[in-house]
C-alpha cells in the first residue's frame, strides 16, 4: 500500500513505479534518514506529541532496520519508491502501525533536505581531510627538495627560474582556499530544515531546536517554503567541487608535461602508471590524465543542478529528486581522484638534472638583467627595451646571451658593466628574489615552515566546522 492510497483508488502503473524510482540512487542515504528519523521521533515524544515508549519502539525497530541494510539483509523496491518509504514500511512491518507515528509533523520534503544536509555534511569533511592528505604529500616532496631549480613557464614558454617547491607550494595555495570553500559551503549546509513540512510547517507543536541539537546542527531554518525549495547548499557544493577539480586538472597537467620525454622532470612509480597494448616501451600517466579529464564531469554536474533549479517555482516539484544524481556523482569522483593522488605524488622521483640542464637557458634571466639596470638608476621601460635589444641581437647572430663580451653587450646597452655579464645564473637568479612569496629559498624554506606546522602537526589538523 502506497503512502497515498487514501487519495487514489486506482494502483500505480509500473512504468510509472520504474520511471519515478530514487532508490537505485538515493539507498545510500539509509544511515542519514534514520539518524534524522531518530532524532524527530525522541523530539516528538519529549514534546508529548507521541507516547515515551512508542518512540522507544520506533527506534529500536529502527537500528534493527539499519543493522540489516548495513548487512544487506534487506530488499530495496521500485514499488516503495525511496529510501523514505523503504524504511518507514520496514518499521511497519517490524513493530506494526506504531509505526506510523514516526510521519507526525514532517513531510518527505524536508525528511529528503535533511537527508542531503546530513550527507553532504558527512562528505565535505571527508574531503575537506582528503585534500589536507593531499597537501601534506606535496609540503613533503617539496622539503625533500627544497633546492632544486627549473624553469617556471608562461605561455608553455621558459620564462624565469624557480625552486620546484615553489612550483608545488602554488597548488598547496590553491588547495587551502578549496577548504576554504568547502568549509563556507559545510558552514550553509548545517541548517537543520525539519519540521518545514511540505511547505507551510506544521500545526503540530513540535520544538525543532531539540531536533537540530541531536543532530549536532547549530541553526534551524528561519523560513519554511525556503527550507524545502532550494538546493543551493548543494549547487555551492559542486560549485565548490568544480573549482578543486579544475586545480586538480592543472596540477595533473603539469604532472603529464613534467613526466614527458621532452621534459622529463619526474618519473612516477610504475605502480600509479599503465602500458599500452601495442607499444611495449610506454609508461603512461593515466592516474593525472584522468583526474583532468575527471573534472569535465564536475563542471556538468553542477551545470545539470543550475539548470535543473533555474526555473522552478516555489516551493517543492518533483524535479528536485534529479538533484541526488550530480550531487553523488561529484562526490563520488572527488574522493576517487583524492584516494589515488596524494599516493602517486609520494612516489615521484625528482630529475635534478634534467631540471638544471632545461634552467641554463640565459634567456630566462633577461628581467634579472634589466632589474639589475633600473637599480643602477636606469627607467624599467628603457632596460626593458635595451635588454631586448640585446636578445634580438643574440639571435639574429647566433649568440648565447651569457657567451657575449662585455663590447658585444654594449652594443644594445651602452651603460653595460663587466658585472652584467655574470648574471645569467639560475641559483643566483633565485636566491635574489626574496619579496614575500617569491622563489629565494629562504621565502621557499619559510613557506614549508609554515605548512608543516599547519599540516603536519596533528594539534593543527582539526577544521574550524
Amino acid at each position: 500500500m502506497s503512502l497515498w492510497s487514501g487519495r487514489f483508488s486506482g494502483v500505480t502503473a509500473e512504468a510509472v513505479k520504474a520511471f519515478t524510482e530514487s532508490i537505485s540512487f538515493d539507498s545510500r542515504l539509509f544511515r542519514h534518514d534514520i539518524m534524522g528519523s531518530k532524532a524527530h521521533v525522541q523530539m516528538l515524544a519529549e514534546t508529548g506529541i507521541i507516547p515515551a515508549k512508542c518512540a522507544k519502539a520506533i527506534n529500536a525497530g529502527l537500528d534493527k532496520i539499519e543493522k540489516r541494510i548495513e548487512k544487506g539483509d534487506f530488499t530495496f523496491s521500485n514499488g516503495l519508491e525511496d529510501i523514505h518509504m523503504h524504511i518507514e514500511d520496514a518499521l511497519i512491518e517490524a513493530i506494526g502501525k506504531d509505526a506510523g507515528m514516526i510521519h507526525s509533523g514532517r513531510s518527505r520534503n524536508d525528511q529528503v533536505v535533511l537527508d542531503m544536509r546530513l550527507y553532504l555534511r558527512d562528505t565535505i569533511d571527508s574531503i575537506m581531510s582528503g585534500i589536507k592528505e593531499l597537501q601534506r604529500q606535496m609540503v613533503r616532496l617539496a622539503d625533500a627538495n627544497s633546492d632544486a631549480v627549473m624553469p617556471g613557464y608562461t605561455h608553455l614558454q621558459r620564462a624565469q627560474p624557480v625552486l620546484f617547491a615553489h612550483h608545488l607550494l602554488a597548488y598547496i595555495e590553491m588547495f587551502e582556499r578549496d577548504v576554504g570553500r568547502f568549509l563556507d559551503c559545510r558552514k550553509r549546509t548545517n541548517v537543520m530544515p525539519l519540521g518545514s513540512g511540505a511547505l507551510a510547517g506544521s500545526t503540530l507543536p513540535l520544538d525543532r531546536k531539540i531536533t537540530a541539537r541531536l543532530l549536532g546542527f547549530p541553526q534551524v531554518s528561519r523560513n519554511s517554503m525556503d527550507a524545502v525549495a532550494d538546493r543551493d547548499f548543494e549547487c555551492e557544493f559542486l560549485a565548490a567541487s568544480a573549482i578543486f577539480a579544475m586545480h586538480i586538472s592543472r596540477l595533473s597537467e603539469d604532472i603529464i608535461l613534467w613526466v614527458s620525454q621532452e621534459f622529463n622532470f619526474i618519473s612516477i612509480d610504475d605502480a600509479f602508471c599503465t602500458g599500452s597494448s601495442l607499444m611495449p616501451h610506454k609508461k603512461n600517466p593515466d592516474i593525472a590524465e584522468l583526474a583532468r579529464g575527471k573534472t569535465a564531469r564536475i563542471y556538468g554536474d553542477l551545470t545539470s543542478l543550475l539548470v535543473l533549479t533555474k526555473g522552478l517555482p516555489l516551493t517543492y516539484n518533483r524535479d528536485l529528486q534529479e538533484d541526488k544524481e550530480p550531487v553523488f556523482d561529484a562526490a563520488d569522483t572527488i574522493h576517487k581522484i583524492l584516494s589515488v593522488m596524494p599516493e602517486m605524488i609520494a612516489s615521484f622521483k625528482i630529475n635534478r638534472t634534467a631540471m638544471e640542464k632545461a634552467v641554463q637557458d640565459p634567456a630566462m634571466m633577461t628581467t634579472d638583467l634589466a632589474e639589475q639596470l633600473v637599480k643602477e638608476g636606469m627607467p624599467f621601460r628603457t632596460a626593458h627595451h635595451r635588454v631586448g635589444s640585446l636578445v634580438k641581437w643574440c639571435d639574429k647572430n647566433s649568440r648565447k646571451l651569457d657567451k657575449i663580451s662585455l663590447e658585444e653587450m654594449r652594443i644594445s646597452i651602452p651603460e653595460a658593466k663587466m658585472h652584467h655579464l655574470q648574471i645569467f645564473c639560475p641559483l643566483a637568479s633565485v636566491s635574489k628574489r626574496t619579496a614575500t612569496g617569491a622563489t629565494a629559498p629562504a621565502q621557499v624554506k619559510k613557506q614549508i615552515r609554515f605548512w608543516k606546522k599547519k599540516l603536519l602537526c596533528p594539534s593543527q589538523r582539526q577544521f574550524g566546522v
